[in-house]
């Protein structure tokens, strides 16, 4: 030992310290993978960004530095960056016949759950044909509030998922706008009727736009890519336990950059949870 360490010029303890960091340097990355790992059995596509915020609480209890830079260079030589797939199905068909609403949430900025939600629908692959997912998302909370899963693009998946937010909202006495695309499924009879007796303001875009709908297409991404329902299912049944499963995850576990990467339920005021 000691040839070795006057071949380097170095005394032993020095020799011992810079090894004892090495060691302590190694230990830490891979805590902080298996940290990583863990997250993202939850959430498998969260990015640096949000990883790194949630990383934080972890980080902190085990005194690790660890700046966002880092955590990038440190995923990508581990081979752990999340890889985003971009694939386009047209799911809107608005060359139909009934009445198209004027956009209400134009530049609206909610400060209540339950004032404004954002409604949209995607396909995710299924065997040799595709499953289609509606959603709506409380624009304020950005927690989704109502899905469905089927096999068509008929109005009874978008009226579903419609169904399932009513229910969930119980103070009725505060105005709701409900904001879609200009698609067949939102503009049908029954789904205005529905949204009519809710005494809900209905809110559509009124162009080509996608900025006019972005945060509803903003979660069917997430879904699709952080959630990895873009992957493709064998079997309806399994693809629907999926969905439930990456639904659960976005509005429990997933950071929101627009809610400062906390999750919808640290995000949401406990007054408000039961709202």
């Amino acid at each position: 030992m000691e040839l070795i360490c006057k071949l380097f010029g170095r005394v032993r303890q020095a020799w011992y310290a810079a090894t004892r960091r090495k060691e302590r340097t190694s230990f830490q990355t891979d805590a902080i993978l298996q940290e990583v790992r863990r997250i993202r059995r939850e959430v498998p596509g969260m990015g640096t960004h949000k990883l790194h915020s949630e990383l934080n609480v972890f980080l902190s209890r085990h005194r690790i530095k660890l700046g966002r830079d880092r955590l990038h260079l440190l995923l990508k030589e581990h081979g752990m960056l999340a890889k985003k797939k971009a694939s386009k199905v047209a799911t809107t068909e608005s060359n139909h016949p009934h009445y198209k609403y004027p956009n209400k949430a134009k530049d609206l900025k909610p400060v209540r759950i339950n004032e404004l939600w954002v409604s949209d629908l995607t396909y995710i692959p299924v065997g040799a044909n595709f499953a289609y997912l509606y959603v709506i998302m409380d624009a304020f909370s950005r927690k989704i509030v109502g899905w469905s899963l089927q096999k068509t693009m008929h109005a009874q998946g978008a009226l579903n998922a419609l169904k399932m937010a009513l229910s969930a909202r119980k103070d009725i006495s505060q105005p709701l706008i409900h904001h879609s695309d200009r698609g067949v499924q939102y503009c049908s009879w029954a789904y205005v009727q529905r949204l009519r007796q809710a005494n809900a303001t209905i809110s559509m875009t009124e162009s080509g736009d996608p900025n006019e709908n972005a945060m509803a297409e903003r979660v069917l991404r997430s879904l699709k890519d952080d959630c990895k329902l873009a992957r493709g299912f064998t079997s309806f049944s399994t693809a629907e336990e999926a969905v439930e499963r990456a639904i659960n995850a976005y509005n429990t576990v997933r950071p929101h950059a627009s809610l400062n990467y906390l999750t919808a339920p640290a995000a949401r005021p406990s007054s408000d949870a039961s709202t």
